[in-house]
């Protein structure tokens, strides 16, 4: 019986040139099996790929060249039965190399078949694929990271504009499943007045004019609420660089443009605050500079006067002072909400704070002819605090009591000790608190009822100030009334302290001013006429010698006569400031010359400066006389 083998017909000429071409092919694996799967040929491609020499493979069973897996299901047999079967069989995966490395492979194998239809053998052609596999293998893992992506929104748009895919990004950040999406147009996500705008075809025509587009803006969601987005729109063209649509990502950055926006938000409230603060300072002093000559005055006239006060006299005093009052809270008002208050803390007794603060309200009190009655232990209650602050605290309180209670009311002052605390209540029989008003009663600029004619006045800034002070003592303000013609009760407590009372560093004046002890050459700078003319007054009428100018330049023709011993300047002199004619008084008059500030400018920043400058004292207009001549008796 004649083999298969013996079948194979003889090579002719064009066999032999054929075969040769076969054997010197590099780019594909070309070889023979026989009806049993050997191999019967090999080529320089499949000695290229496969990394087997011919001698080492020829009369081995080809699969050599498949997998495990591959090995263990049958697949070689079952490739040689489809090639019978169909005559031809085609397939990719993977295949060995000789050195055990994998390559993806397109495999062609073809029966053989003589004249009579009988098999002689099988030609197999193998093509290595593994660039192109890798291609797709990347564009595949890049396809399923782009899909599992959930901080971006990254889809791609066909070249009109239509939504083609859609990522889990894309859906978390706008809203749409991709079956709701895909097919519409990208406009869905620009707000109405973009659209309306044309801002997505300029967008498009961007894109595809320069190869990319950057943007951020506002986009809508599907449930129409907005975001603030980044938006990059990149050009997809072909190899012919044919345009097939456009990659656009999308990434939320709303949560940054917040912060951004609260942070602009802060800036603009810091400036405004620094603006405020500066109307504040500006306000202070125009305020105080009237005020000024006005209470410069009504010391003159007590000084001249016999002893005895009009009631006029009495009226101008107290508006004045009230007018002074509603400047310090404004300013405090400014300083607490900086946080620059302040406080000179020492022992006190809460019976002389109390004192003190009924000597400052009694005008209020005694206006209105209230019965008015403190009651204290005859034992000190002891606090440590700052005097200024707390006087300022309880004053507010009375004069509240006054101002909201009817001609001929009552006003009660308790104050006593409870375990660790200092209690002071401050109960009145006046207008009371509505219900709705009582948690609010201590916010800045919080009233009472006031009717047209704004009767009680007020700016509702002394409650906010006393909570805050007395907060700053480590203690608390409470606020009580039965309602509407029920009267109030203030309780403010403050933590006892078990110490010795001290005496205070800075007892009160005399009200009685004496002539100075020692006589000195006094000048006197302020463009203001008035509280000038009366400054220099008054202290003339002290026994001082004293001359007086309206700005620098005078000031300075009057020291070429005069050598003042201390120089009283106003700070906001037209021209030439309270600052640089202190310096040129100093460099014209040398050290012996000491420097009062007198001035509406009373900020710690204010203080600073002018000690930085050389004044050995800041005082606030409108001054008091006394305070003015122990300044000008101690400065150094």
């Amino acid at each position: 019986m004649i083999g298969a083998r013996d079948r194979v017909p003889r090579a002719s000429g064009d066999d032999e040139l054929f075969r040769l071409l076969v054997a010197s092919v590099r780019d594909y694996a070309i070889f023979m099996l026989d009806p049993d799967g050997n191999v019967t040929t090999w080529n320089a491609g499949a000695e290229r790929l496969k990394g087997y020499r011919s001698d080492e493979i020829i009369g081995r069973h080809f699969s050599t060249f498949y997998t495990a897996p591959d090995l263990a299901d049958g697949k070689p047999a079952r490739m040689l039965a489809g090639a019978i079967e169909h005559g031809r069989i085609e397939d990719e995966g993977w295949r060995l190399r000789k050195d055990g490395t994998r390559f993806w492979a397109d495999v062609v194998i073809t029966a053989v078949r003589d004249d009579a239809g009988e098999l002689v053998g099988f030609a197999k052609v193998t093509r290595d694929l593994s660039d192109r596999k890798q291609a797709e293998d990347d564009r595949e893992r890049f396809r399923i990271f782009v899909e599992s992506v959930e901080d971006y929104a990254m889809f791609i748009l066909d070249p009109r504009g239509h939504v083609a895919t859609w990522n889990i990004g894309a859906e978390r950040i706008k809203g749409y499943r991709a079956h709701e999406i895909i097919g519409r147009h990208f406009s869905v996500f620009r707000p109405p007045e973009d659209v309306a705008a044309g801002k997505c075809e300029q967008e498009l025509e961007a894109a595809e004019r320069t190869g990319r587009f950057e943007d951020e803006g506002w986009r809508v969601r599907k449930d129409g609420s907005r975001f603030w987005a980044s938006v990059v729109i990149t050009a997809l063209r072909d190899r012919t660089r044919t345009l097939i649509g456009f990659a656009k990502v999308t990434r939320d950055l709303t949560d940054r443009r917040r912060a951004e926006d609260e942070r602009a938000a802060r800036n603009a409230a810091e400036q405004a605050n620094r603006a405020k603060d500066e109307f504040m300072a500006m306000l202070g002093h125009e305020l105080r500079n009237p005020l000024a000559p006005i209470l410069t005055a009504l010391q003159l006239m007590k000084l001249r006067g016999d002893g005895k006060v009009s009631r006029e006299y009495e009226v101008i005093q107290r508006q004045a002072q009230h007018m002074m009052r509603l400047v310090d809270d404004l300013l405090d008002v400014s300083r607490v909400a900086r946080g620059t208050v302040e406080l000179k803390k020492r022992p006190l007794d809460m019976r002389e704070v109390i004192a003190r603060a009924v000597e400052t309200a009694s005008p209020a009190v005694e206006a209105k002819s209230h019965h008015f009655e403190v009651t204290a232990p005859a034992q000190p209650l002891m606090v440590d605090g700052d005097e200024g602050r707390l006087v300022q605290v309880f004053t507010n309180l009375l004069t509240n009591a006054a101002k909201y209670t009817d001609p001929g009311g009552h006003i009660y002052v308790l104050v006593r000790r409870s375990r660790d605390e200092i209690i002071v209540e401050v109960r009145d029989d006046g207008i009371g608190i509505a219900s709705a008003l009582l948690p609010h009663i201590f916010d800045v600029f919080v009233q009472g009822p006031q009717g047209p004619e704004r009767q009680r006045g007020g700016l509702g800034l002394g409650l906010a100030l006393a909570r805050t002070l007395v907060e700053l003592h480590g203690g608390r303000i409470e606020a009580r009334s039965g309602g509407p013609q029920r009267g109030t009760t203030m309780t403010v407590y403050l933590p006892a302290r078990d110490v010795t009372p001290v005496e205070s560093s800075d007892p009160l004046i005399s009200t009685i001013v004496q002539p100075a002890a020692r006589k000195a050459r006094l000048l006197v700078v302020d463009d203001n006429d008035d509280a000038r003319v009366l400054l220099a007054d008054v202290l003339a009428s002290m026994g001082h010698d004293v001359r007086s100018a309206a700005d620098g330049e005078q000031a300075l023709r009057a020291v070429q006569e005069f050598a003042p011993e201390v120089a009283i300047l106003d700070l906001g002199l037209p021209g030439m400031d309270g600052y640089e004619l202190a310096r040129r008084l100093r460099d014209q008059l040398g050290t012996g010359v000491r420097m009062i500030a007198l001035t509406g400018y009373g900020q710690p920043a204010d203080h600073a400066r002018s000690l930085e400058a050389g004044f050995e004292r800041h005082l606030i207009k409108p001054i008091d006389i006394r305070r003015l001549l122990d300044a000008i008796e101690t400065v150094p």
